[in-house]
């Protein structure tokens, strides 16, 4: 894998974000698109140009998943497109309405 177009910092805000803010669209991504649908919870833990990464629980342990982006991406509002991206996809997959207009914004 080549380096992170992201800054530390840069993943620590979003991933901060969501997962304050965000927690439940950060499960059903996970459970929709990450191949875990009895993940109990989830955490974004990272992301790099290729995908996003994220902490589940399932079965009371904690497992590594990894959920490519669509493209590589490599600006900081490309990151927020693609979570949105994934959260629609989920809520379509899962058959559950995205709340609101614009889904998680990280």
């Amino acid at each position: 894998m080549s380096a992170n177009p992201f800054s530390p910092e840069v993943v620590a805000a979003v991933t901060g974000h969501m997962n304050a803010d965000h927690p439940e669209d950060t499960l059903l991504i996970v459970r929709a698109l990450g191949g875990r649908p009895e993940a109990t919870a989830a955490r974004m833990t990272g992301l790099d140009g290729t995908a996003g990464e994220y902490s589940a629980t399932v079965a009371g342990r904690e497992v590594v998943v990894r959920i490519p982006w669509s493209q590589p991406i490599t600006e900081r509002a490309q990151i927020r497109a693609e979570v949105v991206r994934l959260y629609r996809q989920a809520c379509e997959r899962l058959g559950v309405p995205p709340r609101g207009e614009e889904g998680a914004q990280p």
